[in-house]
């Protein structure tokens, strides 16, 4: 049965950014709408703006003049991550290709996207947080109330009290705050919006606490190219010396997933020139941007 590969192309496309979007943990990041503009494929212009504050009114002279700076910061997105599949002809059924290759497509987004996504996201932020000494330590086994409230309050000393907070924890970690009775006892169930997924999350005093996977809670990973020896499977793997990311705390709006994904390209059997097969190439940028005044608002407990 052949497709129509414009029309299968641009509603693929569509489908699987969704899933972009709304299968990460991380994934709300996205609706953090930057004032941004693309130069060239890679390169994104993040408006950064700097300020005077105010001085004295002087009844003589008036108002005190200040200074407003505006400018362009450059961002290469960092994550040009791709993969090519086949499907033989002889695999479509009667359910069609486009029926195929949808279920083939969706789960590779959802088994292999959205983990390395995650774990670039967090490694970024509770790196960036590690390297700056923005960090809470203790022993999460008996004092993980302190760190959690230590982690907060740091955060919003710098954000400020009346922004919106997320926590990321690990397994670990959330195991610790699930039997700690005075924290248990404050766990709350809140509305959590992720693109245009209204969820249901747990809350302490209005955190969203968002458990995460162990494998994408490290601060640092190789991420495979596809093509070395040992590296074919592609994927992700933590880097050698990166430690865990046990919790991070930060103002929901303190980072943005940009992303620029190029469309799904979509060939038949008569167009693929290396087989008898139907071939599906997935291709995207992305990156998580931190703005420089809110790089101050990120706190993590490493281990």
């Amino acid at each position: 049965m052949p497709i129509n590969n414009l029309a299968f192309a641009e509603k693929f496309t569509g489908e699987l950014d969704k899933l972009f979007v709304q299968g990460p943990v991380t994934g709300f990041f996205a609706d953090n709408v930057l004032r941004s503009k693309f130069v060239g494929a890679k390169t994104v212009l993040i408006p950064e703006m700097d300020m005077s504050a105010l001085g004295d009114y002087n009844r003589d002279t008036g108002f005190t003049m200040g200074s407003v700076a505006v400018s362009n910061q450059p961002y290469t997105l960092a994550m040009d991550r791709a993969r090519s599949f086949q499907l033989d002809r002889e695999d479509e059924d009667e359910t069609g290709i486009a029926n195929l290759a949808g279920q083939v497509m969706s789960e590779f987004v959802r088994t292999k996207v959205v983990p390395e996504v995650d774990a670039y996201v967090l490694s970024k932020l509770g790196g960036l947080a590690a390297t700056k000494g923005q960090t809470v330590t203790g022993d999460h086994t008996t004092e993980v109330i302190k760190m959690f409230n230590d982690a907060c309050l740091k955060v919003q000393n710098e954000a400020g009290f009346d922004e919106p907070l997320v926590c990321f924890v690990n397994p670990t970690v959330w195991a610790a705050i699930q039997n700690t009775p005075e924290l248990n006892r404050q766990l709350v169930i809140n509305d959590f919006k992720k693109g245009d997924l209204a969820l249901k999350v747990k809350s302490i005093n209005g955190i969203a606490i968002l458990p995460v996977a162990d494998a994408r809670m490290k601060t640092a990973y190789e991420f495979l190219d596809g093509v070395t020896e040992g590296e074919t499977d592609g994927g992700f793997k933590p880097a050698d010396g990166a430690k865990s990311i046990g919790m991070l705390v930060m103002p929901k709006k303190a980072a943005s997933l940009v992303r620029k994904s190029e469309k799904i390209r979509t060939f038949s059997p008569d167009q693929n020139q290396a087989a008898d097969a139907y071939k599906f190439d997935y291709r995207t940028y992305y990156d998580v941007i931190v703005k420089n005044s809110l790089t101050k608002s990120i706190y993590a407990y490493v281990y």
